[in-house]
């Protein structure tokens, strides 16, 4: 009878299998037409989850918790159970990276957003979380129609675009951490299926995995590489920078994964670190989820960083540090003679286990079949969609940053334009406009195709053969700028120049790009527009310089709509309102080595700090630079607060810190942890923000809120982006925005040891060029 019910299981197994080209059913346990499973209580929907995981935990043998701990898991036939793949990705769409995603079957394609950089620079939280809710619902369907055997998506990538070299920087949301912090509050509750403000109830749409943690952003430059990189952090710089974004993520957006970095941070590999993984995600953050290691980090371990004396110590510290799933074979090929040799307990197997297992049943995959579950409903026709399609053209046309726009070049006239010269390896080829961790489009459009729907009298010259441009056709460019009535010149990089696994050594456009840029507008009737297609910055000085060049447009990576959204923008259809994510820096900043992950500078060696928060250098263009079509005024309301009293805290007061430093002018400020969540919380005050459209054409845009200490110096930033609001107006119209500010988090400030408190004295709120003083009283 037992080998009847093994046989049976293993064959509605196989019939659940997805097979070759076929939409076979998507692979799920708990069917309710194999009658032993009723008697399995994992399988009872109305007991609490975790009591139902322990369950299952409790029916395997070692040698099949064992095979659950890596990220292809084998199928359990005897219990029902079905191979799952962990490894799923959907950065900005659903990927074709990873092992748990095929294109093989009736579904051929999903919407490709815009690369998460270009996305960020909507500065526009609601916008991303449509993108992670669209996202999350093709990534359901997919799973329903049988084309996804895992939904757990290692995604979004959170780390801090610390480094302009750095080849995944295109992957994050920026240099910021509070724009990272909000993107992965916003990004991840759309896509788990939550509602925009949150108060998720359980049940998880798709699973999204908050990476990497912590302080990655270092992936193969010159000697340095991210498997065996030991990242010197400072207390001061770990509370404010690389931090603030993952414990967003788990507290607000309440992420169902987070991932272990390869890296070391001061001589600890992330994925062996218990206070990193255990005391901090999940004893302070309050993390409920399951951790994962970056792919083959476990063995990294001992194999790279030379941490431990053999695999069986690697695989014992990650699982004691509290990661639950190696994507590897490490754990599945050492834990047994782990436990075997006393160096981990089975109870930490367990312990994983049943955070894993927890998952997969808030995902619903232990319900019967996915077509009677609670996103059932979802199929074919949500991926791919048109309002998914629609969505990914806003995100590229609101992402787009004018950086340059002399003499109001743009936008170019659709009945005026008779003729169009097109020039630049970007410009015809539609693979490029997809960036990293991609998957097929459900359309290919390229730039060239797209601008040639607005002039027919459009010549394309390719001038570079790719982004290296080792040699160029200059003569047939400058022709054809010679001849056509306005030029475009599409330039920029490719993944060939950055991307995983590869960080660049130089900050210019490669190869000889700049000298045919140069010589196309010398050669032009009219001064040209250059559009920018790369995720990193590049130094492009000598076109922000060059009165020939009168038009600078930055597309990032815009995804399959993008050569429509920039068509849209240099002819007018759309005003672009984008503001830069990050700094970009002049050629010069390669000499400061990329292995120092120092943010604040040292006045004393030269080293000049990173990123608008700290960095004392010259830039080609400032974090938070944008153009537009129209011209905006702003104004600060008297309802803002001029003073902000904490000398009513007597119990912090008691507690204050006397000075900062050692420095003579010392300065009084309250502890943060001292003051506490609850008066914290009440010392929220909004300040308002008047808004005008005071040109001609009705745009959408930014506004982005800084705040300015009154003293420089002593670690503290130079300005601190506090809040941003995209607003959208017609000319002549106004608007209000209201920012609502803590104290504790805007107006703080992080010590050398890692504390944060509250300074006395003045600050500024900075929009443009408008300021607010705020004095905060001890």
């Amino acid at each position: 009878m037992k080998l009847h019910f093994c046989f049976l299981a293993a064959l509605l197994l196989l019939l659940r299998l997805p097979r070759g080209g076929d939409s076979a059913p998507p692979p799920f346990s708990c069917d309710s037409a194999d009658p032993e499973t009723k008697s399995f209580r994992f399988c009872q929907k109305s007991l609490p989850i975790a009591q139902r995981a322990r369950d299952l935990v409790s029916r395997l043998t070692l040698d099949e918790k064992i095979s659950q701990l890596v990220d292809s898991s084998a199928a359990i036939p005897r219990l029902g159970i079905p191979a799952y793949q962990w490894w799923s990705e959907a950065l900005h769409g659903v990927s074709g990276y990873g092992r748990g995603v095929s294109y093989g079957g009736a579904i051929s394609g999903a919407t490709s957003f815009p690369q998460v950089i270009l996305a960020a620079s909507t500065f526009d939280s609601r916008l991303w979380y449509r993108i992670g809710q669209a996202i999350g619902r093709e990534a359901r369907g997919m799973y329903n129609e049988g084309q996804v055997q895992g939904m757990t998506f290692w995604t979004p990538n959170i780390n801090i675009f610390r480094d302009p070299r750095w080849g995944r920087g295109q992957e994050t949301p920026g240099e910021d951490p509070t724009v990272a912090a909000k993107y992965a509050v916003a990004h991840v509750r759309g896509f788990q299926g939550d509602k925009y403000e949150g108060g998720q109830n359980g049940h998880l749409l798709a699973s999204a995995c908050c990476k990497h943690f912590t302080a990655y952003d270092l992936d193969n430059w010159k000697n340095a590489n991210r498997m065996d990189f030991d990242a010197k952090v400072t207390q001061q710089d770990l509370a404010d920078t690389y931090q603030p974004p993952f414990k967003s993520c788990v507290q607000e957006a309440k992420a169902s994964g987070i991932m272990c970095a390869y890296n070391s941070v001061n001589g600890v590999p992330n994925c062996a670190d218990r206070n990193l993984l255990t005391k901090t995600a999940r004893g302070q953050w309050g993390f409920h989820g399951y951790i994962v290691s970056d792919c083959d980090a476990v063995a990294t371990i001992y194999e790279k960083h030379k941490y431990v004396r053999n695999p069986e110590d690697a695989v014992a510290l990650a699982l004691n540090a509290g990661m639950d799933v190696n994507c590897g074979t490490y754990l599945k090929k050492y834990t047994k003679s782990a436990i075997q040799q006393k160096k981990v307990l089975e109870s930490q197997v367990n312990r994983a286990l049943n955070n894993l297992f927890e998952i997969r049943m808030r995902l619903g995959l232990f319900e019967g079949t996915p077509s009677r579950s609670l996103y059932g409903s979802i199929g074919r026709a949500d991926v791919c969609s048109q309002a998914h399609q629609d969505l990914a053209l806003e995100a590229a046309r609101n992402g787009i940053v004018l950086l340059k726009n002399d003499a109001k070049l743009l936008p170019l006239s659709k009945s005026k334009t008779r003729s169009l010269a097109v020039v630049g390896h970007n410009a015809n080829n539609p693979y490029v406009l997809r960036g990293d961790y991609d998957g097929p489009p459900c359309k290919n459009v390229d730039v060239v195709t797209a601008l040639k729907g607005y002039v027919h009298n459009t010549l394309f010259v390719q001038g570079c053969s790719n982004a290296d441009c080792a040699t160029a056709s200059t003569s047939s460019a400058v022709a054809a700028a010679k001849e056509m009535d306005y030029v475009v010149l599409v330039m920029g990089l490719d993944q060939d120049q950055e991307k995983e696994d590869h960080d660049r050594v130089e900050l210019g456009l490669p190869g000889l790009q700049q000298s045919l840029i140069t010589a196309v507008a010398a050669a032009a009737k009219k001064p040209v527009v250059l559009v920018l297609i790369c995720g990193g910055p590049v130094d492009v000085g000598f076109a922000k310089n060059d009165p020939k060049i009168g038009s600078i447009l930055w597309a990032g990576y815009p995804g399959e709509a993008g050569g429509a959204a920039l068509s849209q923008i240099i002819f007018g259809e759309h005003n672009p309102g984008g503001k830069l994510p990050m700094t970009w820096y002049p050629k010069d900043f390669i000499n400061v080595p990329m292995t120092d992950m120092r943010m604040r500078p040292d006045l004393k060696s030269g080293y000049p700090g990173r990123t608008y928060r700290f960095y004392r250098g010259p830039k080609v263009f400032e974090f938070g630079h944008g153009l537009s079509y129209t011209t905006y005024s702003y104004v600060f309301k008297q309802s803002t607060p001029n003073t902000i009293k904490l000398n009513h805290l007597t119990g912090a007061f008691r507690a204050m810190d006397e000075s900062l430093s050692s420095n003579a002018s010392s300065v009084r400020a309250l502890s943060v942890s001292k003051i506490g969540a609850g008066n914290c919380e009440r010392l929220k005050f909004s300040t308002r923000v008047g808004v005008e459209n005071t040109g001609s054409m009705a745009g959408r845009h930014a506004v982005l809120l800084f705040a300015r200490h009154e003293r420089m110096g002593e670690g503290r930033p130079v300005k601190q982006l506090v809040g941003f609001e995209s607003v959208s107006l017609d000319p002549t119209q106004r608007d209000e925005i209201e920012f609502v500010l803590n104290p504790c988090e805007h107006l703080a400030t992080a010590k050398i040891d890692g504390s944060v408190v509250i300074e006395e004295g003045y600050r500024y709120l900075v929009v443009e060029d408008k300021e607010f003083l705020i004095n905060i009283v001890l």
